[in-house]
């Protein structure tokens, strides 16, 4: 029984020469080993020509790795959020904050008429 769907039992991306024809040729690559300070051992692949980093975000934990096994990067200090507020209290003392208040409030009560 022969049937109008002619693409049957193919897959979809399948064809002749799928691999080196289609997509070229690959570089030639060499793989670096990276460390963590967690012990988390990667190895990323680069272009002969490319040059390598010193340091590489660990896949696992995030980490950053060195190419060093026993001395790994340690970990990036973390800076917290900061509130538009946390910083305004960097720049001006309490009293500063109630000077201004005080300055804004008088000039709302002088457009009000009180």
């Amino acid at each position: 029984m022969t049937g109008g769907n002619a693409i049957r039992g193919t897959r979809v991306g399948s064809g002749p020469a799928v691999g080196e024809n289609e997509r070229g040729e690959a570089a030639p690559r060499k793989r670096i080993d990276y460390w963590c300070a967690n012990a988390h051992h990667s190895t990323p692949s680069f272009a002969l020509d490319a040059e390598v980093p010193e340091e590489w975000d660990c896949p696992r934990c995030g980490l950053p790795a060195g190419r060093d096994e026993t001395n790994p990067p340690s970990a990036r200090r973390n800076e917290p959020y900061k509130s538009h507020l946390a910083y305004v209290k960097e720049r001006r003392s309490d009293e500063d904050g109630m000077k201004i208040l005080d300055e804004a409030l008088a000039k709302l009560r002088e457009r009000k008429g009180r």
